[in-house]
C-alpha cells in the first residue's frame, strides 16, 4: 500500500490540465492525493498525458513488472498484421456502423431525445454496441490516420447523441426508461439487467477514444455517471444500496478510470465488487454463471459464462497490479492453471458448452459442439496480457499468441464483413448452421474484434525498469524511449508467422546498457539468437531470452525459430480428441476442409473417413493466391471406405486399407472464408 500512496502523491504535486472538445482549460486544485479533482471552470481534471497511455495505462502500477507502449508509439508494417488491420478501418468498423444504424441502436438514444419515433430495439445490453464501437474507433485514431476522415465526425456526433439524452443525476440507459425506471439497479435486476456492464463499455470506449483524441466528452458522461450516480447510491455504507456485476466489465473499467484520474475511490468500488456484496442473496447458479458475487479470492476454478469469467479475471488483475494484493495474485494463478491445464482449446479459444455459453467440465473440450465465442477468446488474450503485465513471463504470452493468431483470428472473416459469434473446431453443413454472420442481435463479438485489431500494435512491446520486452514479431516499428528517458527505436524485419527469422535492429539515440528481452515461442523447439553475428546461448522455448549489454545505434539482433509443422497430441483425458491428432506450424493451428481434399464432394458424410497416417511426414509450401496468401500443409493419409459395418459387433472386423490420399491443410483463421464444406482440426489417424 506504501508504493501505492507515494505514487499518487507524486501525482498529486503535478499540475494537470483538462483537454476538453469546447472549454477552457481548468487547472489541478491542491488536496488529497490524485488528480481526480474539479478544475476552474468545473470540468473533470484529466491525465494531460492522454496519448502516452498504453491498451491498459500501467506506467504508474506499483505491481507492475511491464508497462505498457502506447499504441500510437508502435506502426505495424506491410506483414502479416498488416491487411487484416487495413481491412478493419476500411471496412469491419464502417459496415458495422451501418449495421448499428440499420438495427436501430442509435434510435435508442434518439428517441430519448425527440428526434426519432422507433421504438426502442435490441436485448438490454444494447447500448454497449455504440460504446464498444466508438472503443474500436478510438485504438483506431490512436495507430493511424483513417483512411475515411468521415469516421472521426461521424463519432463524434455519436457521442453528441449519447450524452445528450444523460439525466441530471449521471444516469445514462436507454433501456431502463419509461414503465421500466422502477427496475433500475435494483439487485434483482443487477445480476441479469447489465446497466454496470453498459456503463464500463461506456468507459472503456471513452478512454480508448479520450487517449486517440484529448477529447473527454464521453469520457466526462461515464464520470458522471460514476459520480453522480453509483458512487452515492451503491456500495458498503449503511445509506448504499447492494451492488453487484451481474456481467463482469465494469470491475476493469473502473480500474483504467483510476488510472486516468487518480481518484481512488474508483479503484476502491473495483475491490467492492471483486469482493462480493454480501447483502445480496444469489443462488448457487447465480453466483457459477455470472462469476461474481463472492470473494473473488475464494475461486478455485473457472465455471460458468465463459465471457464473464474471463473479464473478472481481467478486474482482478488489474486491482492487484495496483494493490499488489497478494490473495488475488494467488487466485489468478490457481485459475490460469486451471485454464491452461484443462480449459484452453489448441485455438486459445475458451468456453466448451453452447448452454450458458460455458466452461465444462475439466477436460471437456468438444470440437463439433464447442462454443469457444469470439468475445471469450479475447477475453483470454486480455487477462493474459494483464498477467504479463505483472510478471514478465512468456507462458502468458504463449496464451495470446495462441489466441490471436487462431481463436481470435478466425472470429473476423477475410474481407472483414462476416462474423463468428462462435469458433468451433469441427462444422459440418448438413446442419444448416451458417457460422458467418454480419449481424447477430447479440452483436458482442464484432466490435470486440474490431477493437482488438484496432489496439494490436499496443501488444507488440513492454518495458522494465530492466529494459525493453518484444512479445509479437510482424513488420513493425516501436517509437518510444527506456526507462532512463533516452529515445529508443525498434525495428523487425520478418515474414513472420510463415518464414523462420526475424531481424531486430535496436537504434537508441545514443548508446547505452540495458536488456533486450525477445520472447523464444513456446512451440519452437530449436532455436537460434545472434546479435551483430555473434550467437548467444540459452534460447530456450517458453521463456524471454534477455540479452543484456551497452547497445549501440544500428545493433542488429537475429532469431531463428523452428517452422517444421508439428503434430500435436491432446491430453487423453480430452475424449474427443483421443485417435485424433491436429497440425500446427509455428504460431498457427490448421483444419481440413473438405473442399480441398483431391475427393471434395458436396456429401459431408465421407469427411469422417479421412484419416492421417501418423509416421509419415508433413509438408509445408506458400500458396500466394489462396486465403489471401498461406502457407498450406499436407500429409500423407487414406480414404476409408465410407460403407461402414454394423454399428455395433461383437468382433473388430479388420481395419480397411482404404484409397491412398493427401490431407490438404489450411490455417483454421480462414476456413469458412470459401463455399460451405465441412471442417474439422482433430483429424483422426492410424499408425502406419
Amino acid at each position: 500500500m506504501r508504493g501505492i500512496m507515494g505514487n499518487l502523491n507524486s501525482l498529486s504535486r503535478r499540475k494537470f490540465i483538462s483537454t476538453t472538445a469546447a472549454a477552457t482549460a481548468a487547472i489541478a486544485m491542491p488536496g488529497l492525493p490524485g488528480f481526480a479533482r474539479q478544475g476552474v471552470a468545473g470540468a473533470p481534471v484529466l491525465d494531460p498525458d492522454w496519448s502516452k497511455a498504453g491498451i491498459i495505462a500501467t506506467r504508474n502500477s506499483p505491481y507492475a513488472k511491464l508497462k505498457s507502449v502506447p499504441v500510437q508509439a508502435v506502426t505495424i508494417e506491410t506483414g502479416f498484421w498488416s491487411k487484416r488491420r487495413e481491412t478493419n478501418v476500411t471496412s469491419s468498423i464502417p459496415s458495422m456502423r451501418q449495421e448499428l444504424l440499420d438495427h436501430g441502436r442509435m434510435d435508442n438514444f434518439l428517441r430519448l431525445a425527440g428526434q426519432s419515433q422507433a421504438p426502442q430495439r435490441g436485448p438490454v445490453y444494447s447500448d454497449s454496441d455504440i460504446y464498444k464501437w466508438v472503443e474500436s474507433v478510438g485504438f483506431a485514431l490512436q495507430s493511424q490516420p483513417l483512411p475515411a476522415p468521415e469516421l472521426r465526425s461521424q463519432t463524434d456526433a455519436m457521442i453528441r447523441e449519447v450524452v445528450a439524452v444523460q439525466e441530471p443525476s449521471g444516469y445514462l440507459n436507454t433501456y431502463y426508461v419509461g414503465d421500466k425506471k422502477s427496475d433500475r439497479m435494483q439487485w434483482k435486476t443487477q445480476t441479469t439487467g447489465h446497466e454496470l456492464y453498459n456503463i464500463g463499455h461506456l468507459l472503456q470506449g471513452a478512454i480508448a477514444y479520450y487517449r486517440a483524441t484529448g477529447d473527454p466528452t464521453l469520457l466526462q458522461a461515464g464520470m458522471r455517471f460514476v459520480d453522480g450516480f453509483l458512487l452515492p447510491g451503491y456500495g458498503p455504507g449503511a445509506n448504499q444500496a447492494p451492488i453487484v456485476a451481474g456481467h463482469p466489465e465494469i470491475e476493469m473499467s473502473l480500474v483504467e478510470l483510476y488510472r486516468t484520474t487518480g481518484n481512488k475511490r474508483y479503484l476502491d468500488l473495483a475491490g467492492y465488487i471483486l469482493q462480493g456484496d454480501s447483502r445480496i442473496p444469489l443462488t448457487q447458479r447465480q453466483i457459477v454463471y455470472m462469476f461474481c458475487g463472492i470473494p473473488f479470492t475464494s475461486r478455485t476454478k473457472l465455471e460458468g459464462h465463459a465471457v464473464r469469467a474471463m473479464y473478472a479475471c481481467c478486474g482482478a488483475t488489474d486491482y492487484y497490479l495496483e494493490t499488489g494484493d497478494p490473495a488475488y495474485w494467488k487466485t489468478l494463478n490457481v485459475l490460469w492453471e486451471d485454464l491452461s491445464a484443462h480449459q484452453l482449446y489448441v485455438t486459445g479459444g475458451v468456453g466448451a458448452r453452447s448452454d450458458g455459453e460455458a466452461f465444462g467440465n475439466a477436460y471437456e473440450l468438444p470440437n463439433e459442439r464447442a462454443y469457444g465465442e469470439s468475445c471469450a477468446a479475447i477475453g483470454n488474450m486480455m487477462w493474459n496480457w494483464r498477467m504479463l503485465s505483472a510478471s514478465g513471463e512468456a507462458k502468458f504470452t504463449d496464451v495470446m499468441e495462441r489466441a490471436l493468431y487462431n481463436g481470435i483470428n478466425s472470429g473476423m472473416s477475410l474481407d472483414g464483413k462476416m462474423y463468428c459469434y462462435r469458433n468451433p473446431l469441427a462444422f459440418d453443413p448438413s446442419t444448416g448452421d451458417k457460422i458467418r454472420n454480419p449481424w447477430y442481435d447479440t452483436t458482442c463479438c464484432p466490435p470486440n474484434l474490431e477493437r482488438t485489431f484496432a489496439a494490436l500494435p499496443g501488444y507488440f512491446y513492454s518495458t522494465s525498469q530492466d529494459g525493453v520486452y518484444v512479445h509479437f514479431y510482424d513488420n513493425s516499428e516501436m517509437k518510444w524511449h527506456l526507462p532512463s528517458g533516452t529515445p529508443l527505436v525498434v525495428h523487425q524485419t520478418t515474414e513472420y508467422p510463415w518464414k523462420p527469422t526475424v531481424d531486430i535492429a535496436v537504434s537508441p539515440q545514443t548508446p547505452q546498457e540495458f536488456t533486450l528481452f525477445v520472447r523464444i515461442p513456446g512451440w519452437s523447439k530449436q532455436n537460434s539468437v545472434a546479435v551483430n553475428g555473434k550467437k548467444i546461448e540459452g534460447a530456450t522455448a517458453g521463456q524471454y531470452l534477455p540479452i543484456k549489454r551497452r547497445w549501440t545505434s544500428g545493433d542488429k539482433v537475429v532469431l531463428s525459430f523452428d517452422m517444421r509443422p508439428q503434430v500435436v497430441h491432446a491430453n487423453p483425458a480430452v475424449a474427443d480428441d483421443r485417435g485424433r491428432i491436429a497440425f500446427q506450424r509455428g504460431p498457427i493451428v490448421y483444419c481440413m476442409e473438405q473442399l480441398d481434399q483431391n475427393e471434395a464432394s458436396k456429401d459431408s458424410s465421407i469427411f469422417p473417413y479421412y484419416t492421417a497416417r501418423l509416421t509419415e511426414t508433413t509438408t509445408d509450401r506458400y500458396d500466394p493466391g489462396l486465403l489471401d496468401g498461406v502457407v498450406v500443409l499436407e500429409h500423407p493419409g487414406s480414404l476409408l471406405p465410407p460403407a461402414a459395418p454394423a454399428l455395433y459387433q461383437a468382433a473388430l472386423p479388420q481395419p480397411a486399407a482404404g484409397t491412398d490420399t493427401k490431407l490438404k491443410m489450411i490455417p483454421y483463421y480462414a476456413w469458412s472464408n470459401r463455399d460451405l464444406s465441412a471442417m474439422q482440426v482433430w483429424v483422426p489417424y492410424q499408425q502406419g
